[in-house]
């Protein structure tokens, strides 16, 4: 019985990828790796990298820098309200004391002297001349009655120019101060409606209506003219 030998592999052929270590070469069952064999380097374990952590630091730190300016403002925002809550109290208060406080008394104004009507004085040094005297009623047919007061006036013209005379142009005062326009065509010898010449005068009676005491009778040339008075007499 002869002994049989281990088939020897051919090196020529391809040989199978080495799964090995070079500690520890795996062995396979045709024999040992050939020769000048390393194997494989070991795998490197992976670098593990900062940037996860810098990036997690960072955005930890906006978070924490958000939250600190709106802390910030929102303490503001409570302080500046509460200002304006006290400020707007404050304003309420002078107002209402300013509308409860009593109003400044103004001084008086004193009020300028007035002239005296100038119908109230006399122009005896005037062109234009006017008297009067008391006399009785003389009832016309126009009359209502005989509750009338009559004067009896003269008016001279001792100016260069005509003056107009007209019973609307005159006015008698009583001694109470009061003013009676004429009365027309109720006293027979009421004065006529004339243009008085440079030199010329002319008589006749201003009728008021009512009884009372004439103290003076003024007249107007035109309504617009100078007054002119007359005492009664």
């Amino acid at each position: 019985m002869s002994q049989q030998y281990p088939q020897q592999p051919d090196w020529g052929q391809q040989q199978p990828q080495w799964q090995g270590t070079p500690q520890q070469p795996q062995q396979q069952g045709w024999g040992a790796p050939p020769p000048g064999w390393q194997g494989a380097p070991p795998p490197q374990p992976p670098r593990k990298s900062s940037v996860g952590k810098v990036i997690g630091f960072t955005a930890l730190g906006l978070v924490g820098l958000i939250l600190l300016i709106g802390f910030i403002g929102a303490a503001a925002d409570s302080g500046s309200g509460g200002d304006r809550k006290a400020d707007s109290v404050s304003a309420a208060d002078d107002r209402k004391e300013a509308g409860n406080a009593p109003a400044a008394e103004e001084p008086a104004e004193e009020e300028p002297e007035q002239e005296a009507p100038a119908e109230d004085q006399a122009a005896s040094d005037g062109p234009v001349k006017v008297t009067a005297k008391k006399t009785a009623f003389a009832k016309s047919v126009l009359a209502e009655g005989s509750d009338y007061t009559s004067v009896l006036v003269t008016i001279s013209n001792d100016g260069d120019e005509p003056i107009d005379v007209n019973p609307l142009y005159f006015t008698v005062t009583d001694t109470k101060g009061s003013k009676h326009t004429a009365e027309l065509a109720v006293d027979e010898n009421q004065i006529d409606t004339v243009d008085l010449a440079p030199g010329e005068n002319i008589s006749g009676t201003i009728t008021g209506k009512g009884t009372f005491t004439p103290e003076y009778v003024t007249y107007t040339d035109g309504l617009l003219g100078d007054p002119v008075r007359g005492d009664v007499s």
